[in-house]
């Protein structure tokens, strides 16, 4: 059960870090910055995309979707 929970922990930390990260803007598709914005998108859409699908948006411009899914796995997390 640690293990899952230590994984849990992880994916909160990315989940976190992409969404920090998306306040930066890139200029270009490549380089560091670049690179670390879409492995990190590519490993949290598949979570993400389903809450954007059924969450109302934001008139504020603003994602909820990393918030609700990080409360999600906290929640997944003391229940296991």
């Amino acid at each position: 059960m640690r293990f899952i929970q230590d994984l849990l922990t992880l994916y909160i930390l990315i989940i976190f870090a992409s969404s920090v990260l998306s306040w930066f803007p890139t200029t270009s598709s490549s380089g560091g910055l670049a690179t670390t914005k879409l492995v990190l998108a590519r490993l949290t859409e598949p979570v993400l995309r389903p809450l954007r699908s059924i969450m109302p948006s934001a008139r504020i411009g603003v994602d909820f979707s990393p918030f609700v899914a990080i409360l999600i796995l906290y929640v997944i997390k003391a229940n296991i």
